[in-house]
Parts: C-alpha cells; sequence; structure tokens
C-alpha cells in the first residue's frame, strides 16, 4: 500500500471510530468488486465486524478523499513546474486536510484571466506597490509621482498600486483561513423578502425579515430560504460584523494587520485603506459565496441524509404478508380504480366504480366491491391515501359492517410513487394489457402484502419521504437512496424463485442485466432447486455467485441451507454444527434449545472465526429471518374525515408518514400530515426524531392546534400535554362579545406555541 493510501486509512479509522488496518481490508475488499452489504454480512472477519453504516461512510469518505489526494498532486505538479515551489509551501500542501486549503495555496500560483492587478504590473505599477510596501514613512501619492504618464495621472497610479496589494491579500492562505474561521463563527445568515412580493409569496413570511448563526442554521430553514431566494421572494446573504465601524471591523483590521500596516506613517495608513477596500470588494465576495455554497451543502447533506432514514423505514416496514388483497385506488371524477390480487401478487380481476360524483353510484360501487370480496376470497382492503381517501374508506367500512362472517381488514396505504410506477415502462412490460389506471390500484395492494418488493420497482426519489428533495445535488441523493434500497434489500433476503427482476437487481452482485438472465431462466427451466444452479445462468459467473448467494433464498428446495442466509462457501462449517447436535438438519434448524447448548468456538478455523460461526447459529436458530416488524395498522378516529373535523385536545391514532431534524408528520386521515414537532415527541429532551419515531410507525397524538387556513396541524405525543389541556379549556371558554376566540385571534398562520412550533418547517414543501 502506497503512503498516500495509507495516509487515506488512517484518516477514515479516525472517522468511523475504527482501526487503520480494519479499514484497509475493507478498502481491498470494495476495491476487488465486493459490495458494503456482502462485505457487512460475510467478511466479518476481515473487517473486523465493520457493519454497513460504518463501511458506506467509508466508501463515500474514501472517494472525496482520493480526489484530494489527485487535487494534492496535480497542483504540487502545477507550482513545481513554474519553478516556484518553495520547502514552505511544499509542506503546506502536503499538510491540506481539505480541497478548500490546497485551493487557498494554489491560488497565487493559478492559471488566472487578466486581473485589474495584472495590467497595473503591465502599465510598471508593481515598484510603486513595492515601494510603498517597504516604506510607510514616505507618502504614497509622492511616490505616485514618478510613475506619472500621459497615459496614468497619480490617482490612477495609487489605484494600481492598490489593486496590486489587494490581490496579495486576496491569495494569502493564511489570511482567507483567518478570514474564513471567523466568518463561520460569527456570520449570521439573513434573508428579507422582496417588496411587492409578500403575497405572492406569503409561504415564506417566516423569512421576510429573519436572522440566525451561519455555523448553526438547521438544514431546513437553510433549504427553505435558499429556495425562497430561488423563487425571487426572498434575498439571502451572509451578514458578518454589521454594526462595526466601516474601515475598522474585525476582518478589515486582519487584513491590515497581514500587510503589518499598524504604524502612524502615510504608508500605514494608505495601506490600512487599501486593505479594508481589498475586504469589501474582492475577499468578502468570494469567501460569502465559498460559505454560502457551504452552507448549502452541509443543508444538503443532512436533508438527503433525512431522506434516506425514512426511505429506510418505508422499505423496511412490516409486510401484510400473502393473503388475497383488494387494492382501491381513489378517485372522485374519474372513479375509485379496484384490483384484486392474490397471494402470491398475481392480478386475479380489475374494476372501476363510480361512488362519487358526478355518478353517485354508491350502492352499484359496494355491491361490485362485495361480489369480488366474495369471489377471491378478500382477507386486505389496501385504499390509497389520495384524493377521496377518507370517502372510500368510510364506503368500505360501511360495506364491511353490512357483510357476514370474518371481514376483511382495511388499511390505508401511502400511494407515493405509485403514479409514477404506473406510467413507467417496467408497468407497461408487467401489465402491457391493463389501463394505466389500474395498475395503480394493484401497486397500491401489493405493496401492503409487500413493500418492500413493490417500492424497488419505483425511482426511490419519486417516492417522496424526503425534506426539501428536489432542492439538493440530485446525483448525490440518488447515489444514497440506491445504497439505502440495497442495504434494504440484502437485510431481507429475496426468494430467488418469485423475485421480480427489479427486486432482484437489487441483490448485491446481480444487476439490471444479471436479474432479467435470472428470471429468463427461471421461466424456460422452471424453479431453481439449489443456489449451485445460479452458476447455469447466462453470464453469471464465480464472483457475481459469491456476492449474491447468501441474500437469495430458495424456500423447499433439496438444500434446507438454501433458505437461510448461510452463505453457501460456510455450509460445511453449519453441517458440523448440525452433526454435533446429532440430529437432521431440518430437524436442529430452528431448535433453539439444542443450538443454544453449541460452543461456537469450537467450529473456529483458519478460514472462519467467531463472529460467523455465530451468525450461523443465530440463522440456524431462526432461519431466514425477516428483520421487519409484526404488520399493525392505525384506526382512524371515526367522523374525523377533514382538517375542519379537528378539535384541540382530541387523542388520535395515525401513521407517521415522514421524519426530518424538526419533528415528524403524522397522518390521521385528514389529507393533511399533523406535525408533532421535535419538543412534543416524548415527555424527555429528544435531540434526533428519529430516535423516538420512524416512517410508518402507528403512534397516539393529541391535537394541540388547528390553523384551517394554512392547513396546519399541531400535534402531540406527550403523554399527559399540558398545551392540549390548556387548548382544550381555551375552547370550551365561552367567547365574549367582541373578544376573538383562541382560533380567531391575530393574522392568518396563528400565534402561540404552535406558530413558533412551526416556524420555518412548511415553505414550499
Amino acid at each position: 500500500m502506497t503512503e498516500v493510501e495509507t495516509r487515506i486509512a488512517r484518516l477514515i479509522a479516525a472517522e468511523i471510530k475504527a482501526q487503520p488496518g480494519q479499514v484497509v481490508a475493507a478498502i481491498d475488499l470494495l476495491d476487488g468488486g465486493a459490495t458494503v452489504p456482502f462485505v457487512a454480512r460475510y467478511r466479518k472477519e476481515a473487517t473486523g465486524g465493520l457493519d454497513d453504516t460504518q463501511l458506506r461512510d467509508l466508501s463515500e469518505r474514501l472517494v472525496y478523499l482520493r480526489e484530494l489526494e489527485s487535487r494534492r498532486a496535480a497542483i504540487a505538479g502545477s507550482i513545481t513546474e513554474q519553478g516556484k515551489m518553495t520547502d514552505a509551501l511544499a509542506l503546506g500542501i502536503a499538510r491540506a486536510l481539505t480541497k478548500a486549503e490546497l485551493e487557498d495555496l494554489y491560488l497565487p500560483f493559478k492559471p488566472k484571466r487578466r486581473t485589474r492587478a495584472m495590467i497595473a504590473r503591465e502599465a510598471g505599477l508593481g515598484p510603486l506597490a513595492d515601494a510603498i510596501l517597504a516604506d510607510r514613512l514616505a507618502d504614497p501619492a509622492a511616490l505616485a509621482k514618478a510613475y506619472v504618464t500621459d497615459a496614468l495621472e497619480a490617482k490612477a497610479c495609487l489605484e494600481g498600486a492598490r489593486d496590486i496589494v489587494a490581490e496579495g491579500l486576496a491569495e494569502n492562505a493564511a489570511l482567507l483561513g483567518r478570514l474564513r474561521s471567523h466568518m463561520k463563527q460569527v456570520g449570521r445568515l439573513v434573508s428579507v423578502g422582496v417588496k411587492g412580493k409578500e403575497a405572492e409569496g406569503a409561504k415564506f413570511s417566516d423569512y421576510f425579515a429573519h436572522s440566525e448563526p451561519w455555523v448553526s442554521a438547521p438544514s431546513h430553514r437553510v433549504l427553505a430560504m435558499l429556495r425562497g431566494q430561488n423563487e425571487g421572494f426572498l434575498s439571502v446573504d451572509l451578514e458578518v460584523d454589521p454594526d462595526a465601524p466601516k474601515g475598522d471591523s474585525p476582518c478589515e483590521r486582519a487584513c491590515g494587520a497581514a500587510l503589518m500596516a499598524s504604524g502612524k506613517g502615510p504608508g500605514d495608513a494608505w495601506l490600512r485603506e487599501a486593505a479594508a477596500w481589498a475586504w469589501r470588494v474582492k475577499i468578502r465576495t468570494s469567501l460569502t459565496l465559498e460559505l454560502m455554497g457551504e452552507v448549502r451543502e452541509r443543508a444538503e447533506v443532512e436533508a438527503i441524509n433525512v431522506f434516506a432514514r425514512n426511505l429506510k423505514d418505508l422499505l423496511l416496514a412490516a409486510p401484510a404478508g400473502g393473503k388475497a388483497t383488494m387494492g382501491l385506488d381513489p378517485g372522485i371524477r374519474t372513479g375509485v380504480k379496484v384490483a384484486v390480487i392474490d397471494a402470491t401478487g398475481k392480478v386475479l380481476a380489475t374494476d372501476t366504480v363510480y361512488p362519487f360524483q358526478p355518478k353517485n353510484d354508491l350502492r352499484g360501487a359496494q355491491v361490485g366491491i362485495a361480489q369480488l370480496i366474495g369471489k377471491h376470497g378478500v382477507k386486505l382492503i389496501a385504499i390509497g391515501n389520495g384524493t377521496a381517501s377518507r370517502e372510500t374508506e368510510k364506503l368500505v367500512g360501511d360495506l364491511l359492517a353490512l357483510l357476514p362472517g370474518e371481514k376483511p381488514v382495511k388499511v390505508i396505504v401511502s400511494e407515493a410513487g405509485a403514479s409514477v410506477y404506473s406510467a413507467s415502462a417496467l408497468a407497461a412490460k408487467e401489465f402491457p394489457d391493463l389501463d394505466v389506471s389500474l395498475r395503480g390500484a394493484v401497486s397500491i395492494a401489493r405493496r401492503l402484502q409487500d413493500p418492500l418488493a413493490e417500492l424497488v420497482k419505483i425511482e426511490p426519489k419519486a417516492i417522496g419521504v424526503g425534506q426539501y428533495q428536489h432542492d439538493v445535488d440530485q446525483h448525490r441523493l440518488g447515489r444514497s437512496l440506491e445504497a439505502v434500497v440495497e442495504d434494504a434489500v440484502n437485510a431481507v433476503g429475496v426468494d430467488l424463485n418469485t423475485a421480480s427482476a427489479p427486486l432482484l437487481a437489487r441483490v448485491s452482485g446481480v444487476g439490471p442485466g444479471l436479474a432479467e438472465a435470472i428470471v429468463a431462466h427461471r421461466d424456460a427451466n422452471g424453479p431453481f432447486q439449489t443456489r449451485r444452479e445460479l452458476l447455469k445462468v447466462a453470464r453469471l459467473g464465480p464472483k457475481a455467485f459469491e456476492q449474491a448467494a447468501g441474500f437469495l433464498r430458495i424456500l423447499g428446495g433439496k438444500e434446507p441451507l438454501d433458505a437461510s442466509s448461510v452463505h453457501p462457501e460456510a455450509y460445511d462449517v453449519a453441517r458440523k454444527i448440525v452433526a454435533a447436535c446429532g440430529r437432521d438438519i431440518r430437524a436442529v434448524m430452528g431448535d433453539s434449545g439444542v443450538l443454544a447448548k453449541v460452543d461456537p468456538k469450537a467450529f473456529v478455523d483458519a478460514r472462519f472465526g467467531l463472529p460467523t460461526v455465530r451468525d450461523i447459529l443465530a440463522e440456524l436458530e431462526k432461519p431466514g429471518r425477516d428483520p421487519r416488524p409484526s404488520f399493525r395498522t392505525a384506526t382512524f378516529a371515526e367522523g374525523v374525515n377533514d382538517i375542519k373535523d379537528l378539535k384541540p385536545g382530541m387523542l388520535l391514532e395515525g401513521t407517521v408518514t415522514n421524519v426530518a431534524a424538526f419533528g415528524a408528520f403524522v397522518d390521521v386521515g385528514v389529507h393533511q400530515d399533523g406535525l408533532v414537532h421535535v419538543s412534543q415527541l416524548s415527555d424527555s429532551f429528544v435531540k434526533d426524531p428519529h430516535a423516538v419515531v420512524k416512517a410508518g410507525d402507528v403512534v397516539k397524538v393529541r391535537v394541540v392546534e388547528v390553523d384551517v387556513a394554512r392547513k396546519r396541524i399541531g400535534l402531540t405525543m406527550k403523554r399527559d400535554s399540558a398545551e392540549a389541556r390548556e387548548a382544550v379549556r381555551e375552547r370550551d371558554k365561552p367567547v365574549q362579545k367582541g373578544r376573538p376566540g383562541p382560533m380567531q385571534a391575530g393574522p392568518a398562520g396563528g400565534g402561540g406555541a404552535f406558530a413558533e412550533a412551526l416556524k420555518g418547517k412548511f415553505p414550499g414543501r
């Protein structure tokens, strides 16, 4: 390993809290084509047990640091070629830890367009700048007289000298570092509403006169301000020392200090003015642009992390399982689309009913749905949560009340991305004879049976559980979300004989091409009987088999271990464990009593260490175990169908749809998610909302406040909310004549704790 790679490994090890040897081993495996899920699950001995989160961080950081090293070499080479490399400069380049530090050092040597300082030097004013710097007691105006020509008067000469001095300051790496640090510490992001656009940009009203520290501005507020600026409703700037006297701010003094202009001579005074001018005109502008870019990047990283966490929770939501399921895609004018699928997801029947305007055929719709339920033995009814969702749910609820015997369970299902899937080439290939509108109903039904298997068919960005997802770097977002999908699929495992090509494509080492080849082989030759038969698939070689085999399951095949996550390379170890138990492998699998008596250390050998043996024992105890939670649903309150039905103090059940840095959004069945602010998630202090709730959780919430005009709902999950009790008392007070009630006070948007809690949380969401 080269010195550069060793340095990279040490840096990453410190950041992910691991040993350099672990990082080196992981890098070797990833560079060799291994996937993160494979390394995390099956190469624990090599990496010392690095988990998938550490490996993802390692992989991302490795890209940045390798780019940094490449840039370091390029900069060093360029300066050396110019014949300007010094020992001090070489040391500075070698010690730089960020791309920004490297670029600061490179500034004086970087090829650039013709600048004012260059023009001044071409005019012969370089010696004048040097003379002023050298003799502080001399009057710069007197020195300038020697450079006056027909084309240059004394004032122009001094301005040229100032340009040269200013460029020197703007290329002073040490000064830039100090100024950047100061700006980060004291700078404030300031946003102001654009005059004349207040009404049009009302959703950004919280930012019409807003200011907060650059260093601590949370992601959602930064992105809200930047969106407001992009849409023309806000002006955003970085404010630094606004109350400091002109010419005597900390930054201007720092620029003067870099010129050592602290004396009382005429040259010192002139240099201090030149330094202040350099700060105001050149340096401040460039550093502001840089720091605005940095705060945007910081906000984007956090927003992407939020999206990734929510997507993971959604993908790993509890599956309802293989039961006959009806999917209902609600609509008013276009009707309610109906699809029935069997336990394997195969479409059995489709229909469209029109219970709402303009046809109002409520009875006909209920009869049609009831007939499909009876004919196909429907056990679950998945209702999309879009327009007319609650009306459709009521229709189904009234129907189920009339049905005899065991009734299907109705569930409200997120239909995010269903329309994207319906119109996709994949859906057209899967259902060539099915109308686009009906494909959505099929997708809604399938995502209740198995959310992961269905959601992998949709581009992750289209699932829509993000925070300002369209405002962030789309390439980085896409890469992060693809990693989440890969980790989720491989954490659960895939049934080799039933999985669709999109699901197989997410398996470690497979990809779209091999996934299609696997499905084609399965269609032509029938179900796989063993994992080893994968090697008969066209273009699937030993490397792909090694990466994929452990994540693919074969239920009821020739080899019992193929139904588990035990990798084929470790079957001999598993068989030794079974032999030690003295029973048939099928009898041992699932028998925790027998397996608990096994000493894992007895099966450690030169190839497989204790971590792998323990994993094998855990898998034998619960073969093919699903890490997802058990299935349960939220029950929406009867008679609460619209935001106008909500009253402070109501206790409701709902489903968490999205988790952001400032709290969690909960669907309580009124077509508008309510917000449980981070301060209302628990009776104890909560730093990270994801530590308390995740997307898909069913939770109990109490209504704190409702703002119908702005469609905002404030909720609490505190067990005994003082805010909720107070809201109920205020609601029940008799309203005195001429005195507004609690929901009448103030302008649209409300006031009090609710408005404060929601400040800045909703713009453009």
